[in-house]
């Protein structure tokens, strides 16, 4: 991943900021052994494919149930906002210093190495806990032809299958991963197009449904409670789903140390990519409304208890009631790719998150360790130990596991947007305290540092409200909540172990690094001669 790492000796350094005076000491960076050979496109595409995945599918009919058509459309395009706030943040720290593993080093730069340290552990667990997230979900997809084969056994050859994938796959990874979200996005253009022309009338009963579903029993449900509460209770289970599933700049910003042109590249990217992953989060919120009514029998039987017949997305439980043959099964084999590759990335980004922390001195130097060609092998058994937590699903059954992972990785995602905006808010104050013209910049974030302070606010707020069912008078669930909360907390106690054990100083202002890697890059662009493109 590129992260900090150590020096032989001490593994210290002090380096030199723009007006000539000491930095504090910060971990000395290796050598990075990446190649900058992206182009705008494969940004753009692994940017959009790299986020699009079982909830933009399949998750989305569980809300879909409970909160109402309207309410899942107005919390999407609410938490659009939020995003591009996050965007405003992260393209402009990034397309000024676009280095591998931007946003956890700079946490390192410009906050301290505790907060680097909290900021990476909890983007680590976040990777992690998706590998079984879509393990479950690629399970769940399974059931849609048959629920004769074991569920541990599945989950032992999805486990296995991952593992060799990142230990011998690797030289694959960036290829596959790139054709893969290309296949994502055409399953998106096609249920699109299968939605318009259904309810125009181009479907097996010659009824124009238009948008008659939304009214099937209301376009606003009521969640536990009767009345305007329970209205709104249903919107903010929608927004809890809508901050899970749209992200996007921070997987964008992973790949700015393997871009051709970076500080040319990145910031066209970042516009692109939110405003495509914009369309496709909002489109998917509305279409998926349109082809199916929240009081659907085959959808709630979907997400029962059991989690029998859980692979049914909504799109596939409308193919179904129109008796549509065979595009069905075409579109849950496009969904079981689309999570295994999911799994896939999540995998290698966990591992490769873990080994640069390891290098970095934030957690054991055994997870530094790697294979003769180069495969970080403790990290990728530290994520098949995590990946057993998918044995929950033999007990408690697909949907519910399914819900306890959401929620674990909520509140990773929310506290992770929120980790970027606080970092960026200590760039800014560096960059303004040390006289660097901000005009220079390749990229300048809109309406700050107001942008940075509405993302905080908004993450922080739904990682605390995301969990709020087990609040509620008769729907307590231990394992729920633990689930919800578990990262919140742990959060405090990775950065207050590490600051009374490590003791790290606060990085102030006007001696924060803001200069290196920046002459590296420079130098690149101004030399390199792009390949001609195949």
């Amino acid at each position: 991943m590129g992260l900090i790492g150590d020096s032989p000796a001490s593994g210290m350094e002090t380096p030199i900021t723009i007006d000539g005076t000491a930095s504090p000491p910060v971990q000395k960076q290796p050598k990075d052994h990446t190649e900058r050979m992206l182009k705008a496109r494969h940004v753009q595409l692994l940017g959009i494919g790299g986020v699009i995945g079982t909830l933009t599918f399949v998750g989305i009919g569980k809300t879909l149930i409970v909160s109402g058509p309207a309410s899942l459309l107005i919390a999407f395009i609410f938490w659009c906002t939020v995003v591009l706030a996050l965007t405003n943040c992260i393209s402009e720290m990034v397309s000024y210093l676009p280095i591998s593993s931007p946003f956890i080093t700079f946490a390192g730069r410009y906050v301290d190495d505790a907060f680097e340290a909290a900021v990476g552990l909890n983007f680590f667990l976040l990777e992690a806990f998706l590998v079984p997230f879509e393990i479950v979900s690629c399970n769940i997809i399974i059931q849609f032809w048959t629920d004769s084969i074991p569920i541990a056994a599945v989950i032992v050859v999805l486990m296995i299958v991952l593992s060799l994938a990142n230990v011998f796959g690797v030289k694959y990874f960036g290829t596959t991963e790139f054709w893969l979200a290309m296949g994502k996005i055409i399953l998106f253009l096609g249920l699109t197009f299968y939605t318009i022309v259904t309810m125009s009338g181009g479907n097996p009963t010659r009824h124009a449904y238009g948008f008659e579903n939304w009214y099937k029993p209301a376009p606003f449900l009521e969640y536990h409670v009767p009345g305007p509460k329970g209205v709104f209770l249903g919107f903010l289970k929608a927004l809890s789903l809508a901050s899970v599933t749209i992200t996007g700049p921070e997987y964008v910003s992973m790949t700015a140390g393997e871009v051709e042109f970076p500080r040319r590249v990145m910031p066209r990217a970042f516009k692109a990519v939110f405003w495509r992953l914009g369309l496709i989060f909002v489109v998917s919120a509305l279409t998926v409304g349109i082809v199916v009514p929240p009081n659907s029998k085959e959808l709630a039987e979907a997400y029962g208890q059991n989690g029998a017949n859980a692979a049914a997305s909504p799109y596939v439980v409308s193919m179904r009631s129109f008796g549509i043959p065979v595009l069905p099964h075409i579109v849950n084999a496009l969904l079981f790719t689309s999570a295994f590759s999911a799994g896939n990335g999540y995998f290698f980004c966990a591992t490769r998150t873990l080994y640069g922390l390891a290098l970095a001195g934030k957690v054991p130097r055994i997870f530094a360790r790697t294979t003769e060609k180069g495969v970080p092998i403790y990290p990728t058994v530290a994520v098949l130990v995590i990946s057993c937590v998918a044995f929950l699903q033999v007990g408690s059954g697909a949907s519910v596991v399914f819900s306890w992972l959401i929620s674990l990785v909520t509140s990773g995602q929310l506290i992770n947007s929120a980790a970027c905006c606080v970092v960026y808010l200590r760039f800014r104050k560096a960059y303004m305290t040390q006289g660097v013209p901000r005009e220079n910049f390749p990229y300048m974030g809109y309406l700050q540092p107001y942008s940075a302070y509405y993302g905080i606010f908004w993450t922080v707020l739904m990682a605390f409200v995301s969990g709020f069912d087990v609040f509620l008078k008769g729907h307590w669930d231990l394992p729920t909540f633990l689930f919800s909360y578990f990262t919140i907390g742990l959060f405090p106690v990775v950065y207050i172990m590490y600051k009374l054990t490590k003791r790290p100083s606060f990085i102030r202002s006007k001696t924060a690094d803001l200069r290196t890697g920046l002459e590296t890059i420079e130098l690149h662009e101004s030399t390199h001669v792009p390949k001609p493109s195949r």
